[in-house]
């Protein structure tokens, strides 16, 4: 398997605003991803997590602000241009169930390929070479996700949670330094949900790469993240731990509820 052996970049939020004809989707959002951390993004429905993550992916331009990864400025760069900077993401809804596990990865692979059109095309040696090493580091990511066995397996055959941990791993596949998480676990059981804490857990300290977190399941956050941001209408109302952000009142008032109960019942 092969390893980071320098630290991924921070990844620096700074006075993010959206807005919508005329509605404001994200408020002067500002936070920090340490690196090899894994940070999660929390809120009520409409508060503007997926917003955030389309900034992020640069899927969505702000109108004010800026993100930064390490040295470079993502704030207006098209989605091609930050996935190549180190930038993967994951999506809420499963993307595609066409071809074999194998298949899907090597779609993640695709970006890091040097052969261009003509040569891909004569199947020239080199080519073939280079994608023989492309599948191999595709088959070490589904053996990391719990995928291997399913490797030459088609997807549509698959479990709904095995079908979601093919969208993580051909993320994974881009080789980032910053993988987004939409809400991995959506959908999911709890044998599901608890498969998939391992595999982050696992690729997090594999790989060491930083992952921001939007999820729902509030245990699962307490049990991942090492720092949390709260978003509510669009605006940063905490940012801290997991037990400082549970314990803060306006994260109670906004999101938790009672706290324990709401965490229990996630």
């Amino acid at each position: 398997m092969t390893v980071r052996t320098t630290a991924p970049p921070e990844l620096a939020v700074t006075d993010v605003t959206v807005r919508f004809a005329g509605l404001t989707a994200l408020d002067a959002v500002s936070f920090t991803v340490a690196p090899g951390s894994v940070h999660a993004l929390i809120g009520p429905n409409g508060a503007g997590k997926s917003t955030c993550f389309n900034v992020l992916s640069g899927l969505c331009r702000p109108a004010t602000g800026t993100v930064r990864l390490g040295d470079a400025d993502l704030t207006r760069s098209a989605p091609h241009r930050i996935a190549a900077l180190g930038v993967a993401r994951t999506f809420q809804n499963i993307v595609t169930t066409q071809g074999t596990v194998a298949d899907n990865l090597m779609l993640g692979r695709h970006a890091l390929s040097r052969a261009g059109f003509a040569a891909s095309a004569m199947r020239l040696p080199h080519v073939r070479r280079e994608q023989r090493e492309h599948l191999a580091r595709a088959r070490e990511i589904a053996e990391l996700t719990g995928l291997g066995h399913h490797f030459d397996s088609p997807v549509a055959l698959l479990s709904y949670g095995d079908r979601k941990r093919v969208e993580f791993a051909r993320a994974l596949c881009l080789e980032p330094s910053v993988l987004l998480l939409d809400e991995p676990v959506a959908g999911m059981n709890a044998a599901e949900r608890a498969r998939t804490v391992e595999v982050v857990h696992a690729v997090r300290a594999e790989l060491g790469l930083s992952v921001v977190l939007v999820e729902h399941d509030m245990g699962l956050v307490m049990r991942l993240a090492d720092e949390v941001t709260v978003l509510d209408f669009g605006r940063a109302i905490a940012h801290g731990t997991p037990d400082e952000v549970r314990g803060d009142p306006e994260v109670l008032r906004a999101y938790l509820g009672t706290g324990a109960e709401q965490e229990d019942a996630a």
